[in-house]
């Protein structure tokens, strides 16, 4: 069942989810939050820099193969670390292994999970939850910035790859995956997985949202996703558990990190709103003369 063709159905897809979500999240027209998210987001300088700085670390993740070729290492690491786990993936995909799983796993891991991405952030500023929208960027900014060295310095091989039990089962719905994806993942980043920390990082925050709907499914997104690195053959057991790890630390930081500045530049904006009322209002006079 071919669900993907290349990453610019992908990209389509993921677009159309992204509307979908943010009026599943807000219950308000898409393009309305979207408006209320750039009009946020160019009204302060602490904003727009929070959201520079994702974007950047997020850009240089996809030049990681680059920087791989200029710090070559010559060791590998895959046995050291999981070893232990022998191919326990293979028995789940036998116990489960369906078209219709195999499908709904992939969405999840190929569209899914960035369309939360990109749909939480524009939520919550549309809720005017600053303090989640800086919690958000520090979170997912930390994410990539921590795991960064890990996919530089320990290889670590997708499972797949490494015991012939295990299928590649992302290839039956995206046979192309190899030659259009794998230029963002390489075949050695599997430490920590990524898909795990930065989904259940999404999970976290949005539960600290108030919005219980939003809530709900960022969980159920998680889940899925923890169940699809296994059941399509990518990870290893020892990938999602430093996984979650890096997601609860990246929270930790972020929360702390988005109620100071939420609480930094509410102070600026009252001094602001002070400093206008307290200016002196000059109203001309005439005089008369008799």
């Amino acid at each position: 069942m071919v669900l993907f063709h290349s990453m610019t159905t992908i990209s389509l897809y993921t677009a159309g989810l992204v509307a979908l979500l943010l009026w599943f999240g807000t219950g308000r027209q898409p393009l309305a939050v979207a408006g209320v998210f750039m009009r946020t987001l160019f009204s302060s300088w602490p904003r727009f820099l929070f959201f520079i700085s994702l974007l950047a670390i997020l850009l240089l993740n996809k030049f990681e193969l680059k920087l791989e070729a200029l710090f070559p290492v010559t060791y590998d690491l895959t046995s050291a670390l999981t070893g232990w786990e022998g191919s326990w993936q293979a028995a789940l995909q036998s116990a489960v292994a369906a078209d219709g799983l195999t499908a709904f796993c992939s969405v999840f891991y190929l569209v899914v999970f960035q369309a939360v991405m990109i749909a939480s952030i524009a939520i919550y500023t549309y809720q005017g939850n600053l303090k989640l929208y800086y919690a958000f960027c520090v979170s997912l900014l930390l994410n990539y910035f921590i795991a960064l060295p890990f996919f530089l310095f320990v290889p670590v091989d997708e499972a797949w790859s490494v015991s012939p039990g295990i299928r590649f089962l992302m290839l039956d719905v995206f046979p192309r995956f190899e030659t259009e994806y794998r230029r963002l993942s390489g075949l050695d980043n599997c430490v920590p997985s990524l898909h795990t920390s930065i989904s259940v990082t999404m999970a976290l925050l949005a539960a600290r949202s108030g919005n219980r709907r939003w809530a709900v499914f960022a969980g159920f997104s998680a889940a899925v996703i923890l169940f699809s690195i296994f059941y399509l053959g990518i990870h290893w057991f020892t990938d999602m558990a430093l996984g979650l790890c890096l997601a609860a630390v990246s929270v930790f930081i972020g929360i702390k990190v988005g109620e100071r500045a939420d609480r930094v530049s509410g102070v600026k904006a009252d001094s602001s709103k002070s400093k206008v009322q307290s200016r002196p209002v000059h109203t001309a006079s005439r005089s008369t003369s008799s």
